[in-house]
Order: structure tokens, then C-alpha cells, then sequence
């Protein structure tokens, strides 16, 4: 079955920076749109960035835009999100997710979603 296992969270001091990852198995994962999303207590799921099958086509959200940078490493089944100059507004527990047909444009949504990670916890501290 699919799996998608997130690692990299942790505590950091607003400024600062951290690598999450997303390993996947399961799949054929080189042909899968996958996505972050975060979900911070008593808030609605949001989409953080997106990454086309290929990795050739990334999209973020206005309010990472510049400072984070999602990538793929097709070859080692793994999902990556670069995260720069944190702010506490930040802390959430981040998903990585994918979608459920090969070959599709990422989407922004998380219904567009099917296969979902447990989560890892960021914490920004001011």
C-alpha cells in the first residue's frame, strides 16, 4: 500500500530554517503530483507548495512565496520542502500528500488529494 512518511520537523527560532522530507513507497512515485499542506490548531488545512510529476513545474503559496522551496528526487522516492526565514505564523503540523492519478497537474486544494503522510510538527518561536 502507499505510504508517505514525513521527517525534518522540529523547534526553531523565528529567522531560521528547516528541511522537511517526504519519502514515499507504494508507488511509482516519478509519476505522482504531490503537495505540502499545514494545518495549524483550530485552522482549515492549507496548501503550502505543490510539485509536478516531473519536478519541472513547482507552485507556493503567497504566504511562503520567497522563502520556502519545494523540490522532488525522483530517483530516491523522496519529496523535499526547503523552509527559510520561518516566522512563528509558520508553526503547523506539515502534510505531505499525493494524487491519486498519474500524470496530473498538481493542484491547491486538499481534496485533490488522496494519499496523505501522518504529519511532522514545526514550531517557530519569536
Amino acid at each position: 500500500q502507499v505510504q508517505l512518511v514525513e521527517s525534518g520537523g522540529g523547534l526553531v527560532q523565528a529567522g531560521g530554517s528547516l528541511r522537511l522530507s517526504c519519502a514515499a513507497s507504494g508507488l511509482t512515485f516519478s509519476r505522482y503530483a504531490m503537495g505540502w499542506f499545514r494545518q495549524a490548531p483550530a485552522k482549515e488545512r492549507e496548501f503550502v507548495a505543490a510539485v509536478s510529476w516531473s519536478g519541472a513545474s513547482t507552485y507556493n503559496a503567497d504566504s511562503v512565496k520567497g522563502r520556502f522551496t519545494i523540490s522532488r528526487d525522483n530517483g530516491k522516492n523522496t519529496m523535499y520542502l526547503q523552509m527559510n526565514s520561518l516566522k512563528p505564523e509558520d508553526t503547523a503540523v506539515y502534510y505531505c500528500a499525493t494524487r491519486k492519478a498519474m500524470y496530473t497537474n498538481y493542484g491547491r486544494q486538499a481534496a485533490e488529494y488522496y494519499y496523505w503522510g501522518q504529519g511532522t510538527q514545526v514550531t517557530v518561536s519569536s
